[in-house]
């Protein structure tokens, strides 16, 4: 008799099958396969440019950089105390509402602004703030589909952080979202101040998507009115461009489109397209104002800009390299 494997110790089971994802599959009878463990990994990290010696030269002195903040300058006090090491945001703000943190000897309150030469205690112990005075850092994910982003979630799904552990450092912030079964672009930064100027809408930065639609293609009205804008239930929508690309896929039941948004909304290009009764068969960003998803770049890697790379998108913006105003 064959002797019966020997229970796992309870640590490593639990590390197994946290690296695993089971699935089950038919047969070509119906029957249920039996289960196949597909195994996870965290996104792979990769080097798209090689430096000269003289771009060398430059990202040091980048690098070495320091930017006095400006005069006058304010940031939000759990903010500020979240960058400097003290505790989540959102801690930080219990400890406020708690009446644990003082700036200047007087109990802060929620959503104060503080400056350079304010004092602050947490617990009565003094608390150097560490201000936005040195180069941001950017990274660039190619998000594949079925990734969640978000910090957690409760049924259990993957999510962007789980596949990049160096986001769980909490300055790295997601420069807006993709839904769930969108793959593409998106960006993380350390700057709080150029995650705002790529998403508020008055900066209008352009949002450009390649859109695979199954069915008939658009007529020339259905494009006039995408481009003049419908209305959702959540307002007026339209592409500030929509152009048919000229690769097509061999099945003439999918049609490829290019479209241009200044906006974020929550499933705007799928809900245009259904607008029409035309299902959006795959969607991908391509673009996000001046960073475009790297054509070297694969679904599950990420790439973190070098530092000329971060520079030219601060100036692009107007920031310093810290991604703070000038």
């Amino acid at each position: 008799m064959t002797e019966a494997p020997k229970p796992r110790n309870g640590k490593a089971a639990a590390r197994k099958n946290a690296a695993t994802n089971t699935t089950a599959s038919k047969t070509t009878d119906g029957k249920t396969a039996p289960f196949e463990r597909v195994e996870r990994s965290n996104a792979k990290r990769v080097k798209l440019h090689r430096q000269n010696q003289q771009e060398k030269i430059t990202s040091q002195r980048i690098r070495e950089e320091r930017v006095d903040p400006k005069t006058g300058h304010s940031e939000r006090i759990s903010k500020a105390l979240a960058m400097s090491g003290v505790a989540s945001r959102r801690e930080c703000d219990n400890l406020i509402t708690q009446g644990k943190v003082t700036v200047n000897g007087k109990p802060a309150e929620l959503g104060q602004q503080i400056v350079v030469h304010d004092r602050v205690e947490v617990l009565g112990r003094p608390i150097r703030i560490k201000w936005q005075d040195r180069l941001a850092r950017i990274i660039v994910y190619h998000k594949p589909e079925g990734e969640l982003v978000s910090r957690s979630d409760p049924e259990g799904r993957d999510t962007v952080y789980d596949r990049i552990p160096l986001l769980n450092n909490r300055r790295f912030l997601a420069i807006g979202r993709l839904d769930y079964n969108t793959s593409g672009l998106l960006i993380f930064t350390t700057s709080g101040e150029l995650a705002n100027r790529f998403m508020h809408p008055r900066y209008e930065v352009e949002r450009e998507y390649a859109v695979r639609i199954y069915g008939d293609p658009l007529t020339s009205d259905q494009i006039k009115e995408l481009k003049s804008g419908i209305m959702l239930e959540d307002g007026k929508a339209s592409f500030k461009d929509l152009i048919k690309m000229e690769i097509q896929d061999s099945d003439a039941k999918n049609h490829w489109y290019k479209v241009l948004l200044l906006e974020g909304r929550n499933r705007e290009v799928r809900r245009m397209f259904e607008h029409f009764q035309l299902t959006v068969s795959r969607l991908m960003r391509t673009r996000f104002g001046p960073i475009d998803l790297p054509p070297r770049l694969k679904r599950g890697n990420y790439y973190e800009l070098n530092e000329i790379e971060v520079a030219k998108v601060m100036q692009s913006f107007g920031l310093t390299v810290a991604g703070t105003e000038r």
